[in-house]
């Protein structure tokens, strides 16, 4: 069945437009002819132009968080001196410095003259968070789009914040790495090679452990730009598997096994779920409608899962803790604290307190497995090289007793 955008009125004089399903327009402007609205105007979704485009487009590209922030900023204030939203979307829409988002705010203006709702609007270009159109649709229903905006814009620092904290923290052990595996990959390749010319010159007697590092050297010199190779197509083949959602959650459940770093990934992911749902509940959008958003705007297929799972037994009539409990997948204290949420009716409020926790709780225990982390990669690159250099030295050093 096509998408086709309906504008109409309803019986109390209201103009709204939404996306709809149907097998033809004629058929779509039967069925709501009948049911008492006035159309104005239907057309096929693909038809926007670059609204249509945007969503193919935005496969390819990915948002700028910290210039969308900045843009949040700024609208808020402007509506919030009193501008209309059209023309506070039309100051900024060509005064943005990055282009992608500039020409995603121009659609959404166009979009918003033309009548259509602006979280509706938002939502058609496929780009934009799912917590940020649920957001701006909640606060359009409450008459309250300012203060939503700044509880969303509250949430992005925190996020950002959170994100960057974590990448600082990577950045150290990464450039060490790094630079091992570039020192182990020149010793191997180029001095073991080196000195095995001059001892096959020699014609000497080899200890045990130099021959096997010649044998090592000379073998990885003659396939490492076939391993290159190897390694590169094995990670494109990896990145092609990744991208269904068997193959993601495959590879979260196998995050979380991992020992210590799979607990400090779990944690993560539920302190992010936890902010996420705080700030919809927050906002007034309803718990079934929130794990929804929740579970689209994780990046992890796991969470999202049990999540869907959660959603389906709160509709239910199940309370959020227990049907959290349920999946086995979140951990036992952050289950206690959301249940002592619902009982005194503060879930928002205790939502938030389960994230900073854990955002403290990862960030402590981060620090203390880089702690031994960074001294692991120094033994191990020192026994390394020591290896290598007695390996290499030790038949000049016989030699030189022989000659004696």
């Amino acid at each position: 069945m096509a998408e086709w955008v309906l504008k109409y009125a309803d019986p109390r004089g209201e103009i709204r437009q939404q996306v709809i399903s149907a097998a033809s327009e004629q058929e779509l402007r039967e069925r709501y002819t009948q049911q008492g609205f006035l159309i104005y105007s239907i057309r096929p979704r693909g038809a926007a132009g670059l609204s249509a485009s945007a969503g193919l487009f935005s496969r390819r590209r990915k948002l700028n968080l910290e210039k969308f922030l900045i843009f949040n900023q700024q609208f808020v204030t402007l509506v919030r001196a009193g501008l209309p939203i059209l023309k506070s979307l039309d100051l900024l829409a060509d005064r943005l410095t990055d282009p992608t988002l500039g020409r995603y705010v121009k659609a959404v203006r166009d979009e918003v003259k033309n009548g259509v709702l602006l979280s509706e609007a938002f939502r058609q270009q496929g780009i934009f968070p799912k917590i940020f159109t649920t957001s701006v649709l909640a606060g359009e229903k409450a008459g309250s789009l300012v203060e939503v905006l700044d509880r969303y814009i509250t949430y992005q620092k925190m996020a950002l914040a959170v994100k960057k904290k974590v990448l600082v923290s990577l950045l150290y052990p990464a450039v060490l790495v790094s630079l091992v595996l570039v020192l182990v990959i020149f010793l191997v390749t180029y001095v073991v090679p080196q000195f095995g010319e001059l001892y096959a010159n020699m014609q000497a007697q080899l200890p045990t452990m130099t021959q096997f590092l010649l044998a090592v050297g000379k073998s990885a010199k003659v396939y490492v730009l076939g391993a290159a190779a190897g390694l590169a197509g094995a990670v494109v083949l990896f990145r092609w598997w990744a991208r269904g959602d068997a193959a993601r959650e495959k590879i979260d459940a196998v995050k979380m096994r991992l020992p210590v770093l799979g607990n400090i990934w779990i944690k993560y992911q539920v302190a992010q779920m936890a902010r996420i749902l705080s700030t919809l509940l927050t906002g007034g959008i309803p718990l079934v409608q929130g794990l929804e958003t929740a579970a689209e705007s994780l990046g992890t297929a796991l969470l999202r899962k049990a999540l869907e799972r959660a959603g389906k037994t709160v509709r239910e009539g199940q309370s959020l803790s227990s049907s959290l409990s349920a999946t086995g997948v979140f951990p036992g204290l952050a289950i206690d604290m959301i249940e002592v949420g619902e009982s005194t009716g503060a879930l928002p409020a205790m939502l938030t307190s389960v994230a900073e926790f854990y955002d403290e709780d990862v960030n402590t225990q981060m620090q203390a497995a880089l702690s031994l982390i960074e001294p692991a990669i120094m033994i191990f690159m020192g026994g390394f090289v020591a290896f290598v250099l007695v390996s290499l030295y030790l038949p000049i050093f016989s030699l030189s007793d022989s000659i004696r």
